[in-house]
């Protein structure tokens, strides 16, 4: 007999609530997780800790603006160890909250490295270098991602970092280089433009975000322009030389200045699934050329006995996706007729203003040649955007021009991340534009602009006025 009946590899927001999920079940659960602590890196190195200091970059920047308010503080005294033991308590009390609802649920966490020795068998390595083995009857694989650093910018210096590095705040640069103009480089670039540092970003592509519309992107570029020492665009990282004045930078591009000094620089230019070195070659699991497992809709591999979720099975590379993936691979474990098939999964960016998006985008409709009508919303007719002092939002639904089908929603501005939701709902309800129109939304608040937005859809938005054709 196997020593247990599902073994989940990995702790991350994929990985626990599928271990919780079968435990639910009835199944006997080991969790192995070689973290300190569960949670993966979205909990202890990702997601919550960059939301955390995005909290304290908010507080100071809100604490500027509101002089045009009528409210003036005096500038803020960085304590930069009580930001970090604050940052730190936070992933503390959650990473224990996994826990103790292990304990409760009766899921046994083993604290250690796993590599599969065949379909049916791993061995478990502890930080101390202690070997065992463990044999299951299933084993669902979610072991994440990890960031990708180019080989010519790969320098063992302490002053050139990832997004690990960086949310370990050190301390804070005065001029620090962001290399990747994606939403991890402009979430901890807003941190520590706000904690002081004088920030550029360098982005190889014409614009910030570049898998979001560019009409979405124009009020927080605009924004990060004021916030940011400089925003360089179509402009690459050639080399990075350590010094002892810090590292000078070489760059390529449309750049005036070619050779520039930071005291340090954070390589966010993408992540890459952790498949390797995972004794993968021991079982019958195919891999594909860009690292992701194959899985299909009930997220099997190639190999009856594992299955895998989160980042290692595939795009997008999002913790809520992976949580989602627990839901429908335990559930077809169970044998009940769960699938893989959302039509809406939201992104969201955690800048200021924030960006969120879900189901078809703009720049998809249009390289697709699919025809689509398009409503955007200026927050500049909310009355609550305007009590908020940012009316530079804006909150766009995407429909079918024959079904009235809401295809996608985008929305930047403050709180756009708990607005997506809704957009998400709408898609996968397949509501029409009428049904959201019709919703009533409380007043004031930002949710009316959804409601304002399918309203400007059938023509007739009450606080956008627009002549008939």
């Amino acid at each position: 007999m196997s020593d247990t009946e599902l073994v989940v590899l990995g702790g991350g927001p994929g990985g626990y609530p599928a271990a919780f999920a079968a435990a639910d079940a009835g199944m006997k659960v080991t969790l192995v997780d070689e973290g300190v602590k569960p949670g993966g890196v979205c909990l202890n190195r990702g997601c919550i800790p960059s939301k955390a200091l995005l909290h304290v970059a908010r507080l100071i920047n809100e604490s500027k603006e509101s002089a045009d308010w009528g409210v003036t503080f005096q500038p803020p005294e960085i304590d930069i160890d009580k930001i970090r033991d604050w940052k730190n308590r936070v992933v503390g009390q959650l990473t224990g909250g996994i826990e103790g609802l292990c304990k409760a649920r009766g899921v046994e966490l083993v604290r250690a490295r796993g590599t599969f020795l065949d379909s049916n068998t791993l061995e478990l390595k502890t930080e101390e270098g202690e070997t065992s083995k463990l044999t299951f009857d299933k084993a669902i694989i979610s072991t994440g991602s990890s960031p990708v650093i180019p080989g010519p910018l790969r320098i063992d210096d302490p002053r050139i970092m990832d997004s690990t590095g960086a949310l370990a705040l050190e301390d804070i640069p005065q001029r620090l280089l962001v290399v990747g103009g994606g939403y991890i480089g402009l979430e901890m670039g807003t941190v520590y433009a706000a904690l002081g540092s004088k920030v550029t970003v360098v982005e190889m592509t014409d614009g910030l975000l570049p898998g979001a519309d560019r009409d979405l992107v124009r009020p927080l570029a605009k924004r990060i322009d004021s916030q940011f020492h400089s925003v360089l665009l179509n402009t690459k990282v050639e080399k990075l030389v350590p010094g002892k004045d810090g590292i000078t930078v070489e760059l390529s591009g449309e750049v005036e200045e070619k050779s520039q000094l930071f005291d340090r620089v954070l390589i966010s230019v993408g992540r890459s699934p952790n498949s390797r070195n995972l004794g993968l070659e021991n079982t019958k699991v195919e891999i594909t050329e860009r690292g992701f497992l194959k899985v299909d809709d009930k997220r099997r591999t190639t190999d009856p006995s594992l299955m895998a979720i989160g980042d290692v099975a595939g795009d997008p590379m999002l913790a809520h996706k992976a949580t989602y993936e627990a839901k429908v691979v335990v559930e077809a474990l169970a044998g009940e007729p769960a699938a893989y098939h959302p039509y809406a999964i939201p992104a969201v960016v955690f800048t200021d203003p924030e960006l969120a998006w879900c189901g078809l985008t703009e720049a998809e409709a249009k390289a697709e040649g699919r025809e689509v009508n398009t409503f955007r919303f200026p927050w500049a007719a909310s009355g609550r955007a305007q009590t908020l002092a940012r009316t530079e939002g804006i909150t766009k639904l995407i429909s079918d021009p024959e079904t009235d089908r809401i295809l996608g929603v985008g929305i930047v501005g403050v709180g756009a991340g708990e607005m997506i939701a809704e957009g998400v709902l709408a898609i996968e309800m397949a509501a029409k534009v009428r049904d959201v129109a019709e919703t009533i939304h409380a007043h004031p608040t930002m949710s009316e602009t959804i409601m304002e937005a399918a309203e400007g859809l059938m023509g007739n938005a009450t606080h956008v006025f627009r002549k008939k054709k």
